[in-house]
């Protein structure tokens, strides 16, 4: 299975984007500021990374579907995956990026926050959104995501 998310809007303290599964939209995502202003997956240049303020280079990663989450894993809209959130690997400059239920950018820390958009830098109906993904998730392997 195939993700991919298109971002569709960079502001100064937030970025929106678009996620689809096999090439068919899904749903809406709202992650921190993108700082990879080349679009080349690394942070160069004048390019810095700020912890908690920074979405992840562009690029292709895999997704891991069986880690729990420690900080998630007690939460009410994570008992639908037994707290195991889509994790992505191999993350230059990041660790335990997920992808997860959140509102806006202070919710993210660089994970990917999925939901439907109802204004400029929000996303809502975040936790529904979540178990929906999980659901088309369960089971799958070789899970990738690719960011443009």
């Amino acid at each position: 299975m195939k993700l991919t998310l298109k971002r569709v809007a960079f502001r100064d303290t937030y970025t929106e984007g678009e996620l689809y599964i096999d090439n068919e939209y899904f749903c809406d995502t709202i992650e921190d500021k993108n700082r990879d202003d080349n679009r080349n997956g690394v942070f160069d240049g004048a390019e810095k990374k700020v912890y908690g303020e920074t979405c992840i280079p562009f690029g292709t990663y895999k997704i891991d579907l069986n880690t729990v989450s420690p900080k998630f894993k007690d939460r009410s809209w994570a008992k639908c995956c037994n707290g195991k959130l889509p994790r992505l690997l191999n993350v230059p400059h990041f660790e335990g990026v997920l992808i997860h239920v959140g509102n806006s950018p202070k919710d993210s820390l660089g994970c990917i926050l999925v939901g439907k958009r109802n204004a400029p830098g929000t996303v809502m109906d975040s936790t529904n959104t979540f178990k929906q993904l999980m659901s088309k998730l369960k089971n799958q392997e070789n899970v990738t995501i690719e960011i443009i």
